[in-house]
This record gives structure tokens, C-alpha cells and sequence, in this order.
């Protein structure tokens, strides 16, 4: 196990759309590296392209700090259908740490994606895990927080952030 550098932003790799993760590829030395370093920067979610690997995959843990652990593996992960309510919540990024920006999105998802022993899985996530599995996924599209705000917020919170 070691911990991986975790890509800041603006890195262009955060920018990048990530290739799907191969049938048969061994990934799980990578998971977990970014288990290790997840829990090492305190976050709850961490992709493949913020350690610099453009596959799509992420690990999450939204129970951890609360004292549950809830580890889950997301290979080639997609969101099959989603809430058409919108709550509006604060997410920080570990790639862009320090900022916190209130950022809106559906309040629950259903997720497909494949585990590491290659079974498709499939679950509804609500609140605070659709909101973390999310802003995973969006990360596998070279999305991050700035990308999901206003021009005005964008620009104020990126100020503040490059200050």
C-alpha cells in the first residue's frame, strides 16, 4: 500500500474525459492505494483521475468518520436514472482543497457499475451518498465543483482559491 499525490486543480487531467476500465484489467493494487489515500486526506470519495489514472473508477466511504465503515468500489460506473428533485448541498473537493461550494444535484441516483470481483452491481443512493457518488462520477467526465456552479460563484470561489 502507498499513498498516491492527489492531483490539484487547474491540472489539465481533471479536465479529461477517463477511458473505460478494461474486462480483466488489474485495478486492485490501484483501489487500494486510493482507499489508503482517501482516508489518509480525510475525504469520503476519491476518482482514478485525481491520482493522475484516467480510468473510470472511484472508491467511495460516505459512513467512515461517523464510525461505519462503507467502503464501495465503483468500476465503469452509470448513473441509470435519477431524482428530478434537486437539494442543494456544500461539497468539498480534495482536489480543490479549502473550497466549499454549494452545489445542486438530483437527491437520489441509481448506480450500475462493477466490482472488483467483476459483478455488476447495482443500488439507489439517497442524500449524502448520491450527493459524494455523484461528484465521483462527475470527475470520470473531467467534471469538478467549479464546473457546476454559476459564472459569477465560479469565478469568486476560483479567485479565492488561486489568492
Amino acid at each position: 500500500m502507498s499513498l498516491l499525490e492527489i492531483l490539484r486543480w487547474p491540472d489539465p487531467r481533471l479536465s479529461q474525459t477517463c477511458d473505460p476500465v478494461a474486462s480483466g484489467e488489474d485495478v486492485e493494487q490501484l483501489v487500494t492505494d486510493m482507499f489508503e489515500t482517501m482516508y489518509d486526506a480525510l475525504g469520503r470519495g476519491l476518482a482514478a483521475p485525481q491520482v493522475g489514472v484516467m480510468k473510470r473508477l472511484f472508491v467511495m466511504d460516505c459512513g467512515w468518520k461517523d464510525g461505519d465503515m462503507t467502503p464501495v468500489v465503483c468500476i465503469n460506473p452509470q448513473i441509470i436514472e435519477a431524482s428530478d428533485q434537486a437539494s442543494t448541498g456544500d461539497e468539498g473537493c480534495l482536489s480543490i482543497p479549502g473550497v466549499l461550494a454549494a452545489v445542486s444535484r438530483p437527491e437520489w441516483i441509481v448506480l450500475r457499475w462493477t466490482d472488483l470481483t467483476g459483478t455488476v452491481q447495482e443500488q439507489r443512493f439517497d442524500g449524502f451518498e448520491a450527493r459524494c457518488a455523484q461528484h465521483e462520477f462527475d470527475h470520470l467526465d473531467g467534471r469538478v465543483t467549479f464546473d457546476r456552479l454559476d459564472a459569477q460563484t465560479r469565478a469568486a470561489l476560483e479567485a479565492e482559491y488561486l489568492a
